[in-house]
């Protein structure tokens, strides 16, 4: 495995000074922004696909540090209500396949989306219970007539170039659990899989080796974020892990995103590592910083040293002693 980071914690910094930072810190991928939510501060497909020279000149500086690219990020919302939203995050999602095939990146990133209610509607509506039932009917309506029919023609789209499509799985988007990531993988085919990331699955009462263990004897894990979530046990007492509350209000909220090792112990990382290890996935772990209590380089620098001893580097050997 290897260990990187998803870059739009660095946007301010130059393209060139982001990867010097990243080398320095000890780090072997990045895993870019191409729009959307994550901008494209660091990588735009128009840019680059449009330019063979450009193109040339951005791998040479990620290669020539000892760097590689574990995967384009184009996190957006395609199944938008909105048309102007859902057409900007639909052009970034095929520009980035684009990319990807160009620069011979293996995975793409990003979200399921979510759609409205009905072919009028204003903004996404994501359904979290069966009852009363016009939330099944409406949940009916958007994998039959949306989710599906999008993620089949999109998902041919990706496998004809040869990319894999990583979803993370997401609350507020139709694809935020293993259930339903299995689901559009068995209507869009075996080139959809997961960016599996722990930190929305555990405040969701998902356990993540037991999530991890479910997707990976199903080979659906392509790309993998470290990124932790507290879980404010008080506060789950008196309203439960639903929370609407602004990230900032950490007192009062029922969970945060951390650093790695501040929201879960270091045993459980290894354990993460251990059963990602046992299902076969060996490629990146990317460390995704979003911690309103630790600055960007102090945050980053605590999740290296927890993964860098928790990780394995070497080939396995063979079970000398059975």
């Amino acid at each position: 495995m290897k260990l990187g980071v998803f870059t739009p914690l660095y946007q301010n910094l130059p393209f060139e000074t982001m990867l010097d930072q990243v080398k320095e810190m000890g780090l072997e991928t990045v895993e870019l922004g191409t729009g959307n939510y994550p901008g494209n501060h660091h990588c735009d497909p128009d840019e680059l696909l449009q330019s063979p020279e450009k193109a040339k000149a951005f791998m040479r500086a990620i290669e020539s540090r000892g760097l590689s690219i574990s995967g384009l990020s184009f996190h957006g919302n395609p199944l938008h209500p909105n048309k102007k939203l859902a057409k900007d995050s639909h052009e970034v999602w095929r520009k980035t396949v684009l990319l990807a095939e160009k620069l011979e990146i293996p995975v793409v990133n990003g979200f399921s989306g979510c759609p409205g209610d009905y072919n009028e509607a204003k903004n996404p509506n994501w359904v979290t219970c069966s009852w009363p039932p016009e939330f099944t009917e409406v949940l009916n309506w958007q994998w039959n007539e949306v989710v599906i029919p999008y993620w089949k023609e999109e998902a041919k789209f990706a496998r004809s170039r040869g990319i894999q499509v990583a979803f993370e799985m997401h609350p507020g988007f139709v694809v935020y659990n293993p259930e339903t990531l299995l689901k559009l993988r068995e209507h869009a085919g075996d080139n959809i899989g997961a960016n599996f990331d722990p930190s929305h699955l555990v405040w969701q009462g998902i356990d993540p080796i037991t999530a991890i263990k479910k997707l990976g004897r199903e080979n659906a894990i392509f790309h993998f974020h470290a990124k932790d979530t507290y879980l404010d046990k008080e506060n789950i007492k008196v309203n439960g892990v639903l929370d609407t509350k602004h990230y900032s209000e950490i007192l009062d909220r029922s969970w945060t995103f951390r650093s790695v090792g501040y929201g879960h112990e270091e045993k459980i990382w290894k354990d993460m590592i251990s059963t990602l290890r046992a299902v076969g996935y060996d490629y990146v772990i990317s460390i995704e910083h979003e911690d309103m209590l630790a600055s960007t380089d102090e945050g980053l620098k605590k999740a290296i040293s927890l993964l860098k001893g928790a990780m394995f580097k070497e080939e396995l050997t063979e079970m000398w002693w059975a």
